[in-house]
């Protein structure tokens, strides 16, 4: 049973979980006078200046233990009831119970409600959900594509609703939105009879869905909360999402001496040769003597078992979303990603540490014959819109066998 709150946030994923205590601690701050770690005043908006000091007592290394953040937890009308539906894979539960420890020990509730793993399950969590979904006078989402979410929405009589970022995929929902289109992840084909069957049945929550997501549909205040580049649409408000929280709570980080790889779930979504993926992670490997490859949680071990013969590099599955990891450290000085998320988000979260964002391009040779048509140039805008972060080349050494 959720306990009664004005505001919900369901979330999927552990970064649209972090992104929700981002959104929180911004509304708290912007409602009057936040407090610093030092217990200076910090102007509302909760914006932080480069180098923000760690937490007196409290070691970067360590995510559990309660928080003593003066003025952290949640507190007020804003304070949101966190419903977390989880995935099936292991890694993102994972993750999400790190994440969800984190938000409890800041004063959260956080209902842990299961709606995948069974032909039922949806059905059974929409039956739990759908009468605080109605009280709700706000709801706060992670991610607008997904189908759960969007019948979740259906039922809403919310007065404003609020998207955190789901990562990249924030800016091509703010352009669907704004082309009128029906929302659809930017990687998916759709092509099947089975799969346009699907989505013909599908429409009308879909439809409804992208109604209450518009700004003035249905009366709806629309809000978000975000780190990429998205320029708003007419009656949306859109809010900058710096991670003043996870700079306020960890770190800074202790820099190494060696480059640090982030990896990316490309080729597991279908976009990338898994080969030319292997022959650029190689040259990357030896052009910036990195020595450590973050895997994206929805690697599979067998891809990331090659990269490792391949590359001799150190294959690290973080526990969390890798911007607490990098702000916790130790980090590398120099962090090298294919066109992701982070981006975007790991230049604010280590803002005034001295450590070097870079991207690498994606070469469209790298795509595979079912990428979606939309693939090249959404890898391509991810890219040239990435703010601080120094830009390479894509990768031209010749597919592994």
């Amino acid at each position: 049973m959720i306990p009664s709150a004005s505001t919900l946030a369901f979330v999927e994923s552990p970064v649209q979980l972090l992104n929700v205590l981002e959104w929180a601690h911004a509304r708290r701050a912007d409602d009057g006078t936040a407090r610093a770690d030092d217990g200076t005043a910090r102007p509302a908006g909760g914006r932080l200046l480069d180098g923000v000091p760690s937490q007196p007592g409290r070691s970067a290394g360590r995510a559990g233990g309660p928080s003593t953040l003066p003025g952290s937890g949640a507190s007020g009308p804003q304070a949101p009831t966190i419903v977390v539906l989880p995935p099936t894979d292991p890694m993102s539960r994972g993750q999400l119970r790190r994440v969800a420890g984190l938000a409890r020990d800041e004063g959260y509730t956080v209902h842990w409600q299961e709606a995948r793993g069974g032909a039922g399950a949806p059905f059974k969590a929409l039956a739990a959900l759908a009468a605080d979904v109605r009280r709700a006078e706000r709801i706060v989402v992670g991610d607008p594509f997904s189908r759960f979410v969007q019948l979740l929405l259906a039922p809403a009589r919310a007065a404003e609703l609020v998207v955190v970022d789901d990562g990249t995929a924030t800016m091509e929902f703010v352009a669907q939105l704004g082309r009128g289109e029906r929302l659809r992840r930017w990687h998916r084909t759709g092509s099947g009879a089975g799969a346009r069957v699907r989505e013909l049945a599908y429409a009308p929550v879909s439809g409804t869905a992208r109604r209450r997501l518009t700004p003035g549909g249905d009366r709806r205040r629309v809000e978000v909360f975000t780190s990429m580049p998205v320029t708003p649409l007419p009656g949306m408000e859109v809010r900058l999402n710096d991670f003043a929280w996870t700079r306020a709570r960890f770190g800074p980080p202790r820099l190494t001496r060696g480059t640090d790889l982030v990896g990316t779930s490309l080729v597991e979504t279908g976009v990338v040769d898994p080969a030319r993926y292997r022959a650029a992670v190689l040259a990357l490997t030896r052009e910036h003597g990195a020595t450590r490859y973050f895997a994206h949680r929805r690697e599979s071990p067998e891809k990331l078992r090659e990269l490792s013969e391949a590359t001799g590099l150190e294959i690290v599955r973080p526990d969390l979303p890798l911007e607490l990891i990098a702000r916790r450290g130790p980090v590398g000085r120099t962090i090298v990603s294919f066109p992701s998320t982070v981006v975007h988000t790991l230049p604010y979260a280590l803002i005034g540490t001295g450590v070097t964002v870079a991207v690498c391009e994606v070469d469209p040779d790298w795509l595979t014959a079912g990428a979606s048509p939309r693939a090249r140039g959404f890898l391509a805008g991810v890219t040239d819109t990435a703010r601080d972060v120094r830009r390479l080349p894509a990768q031209t050494a010749p597919a592994a066998g």
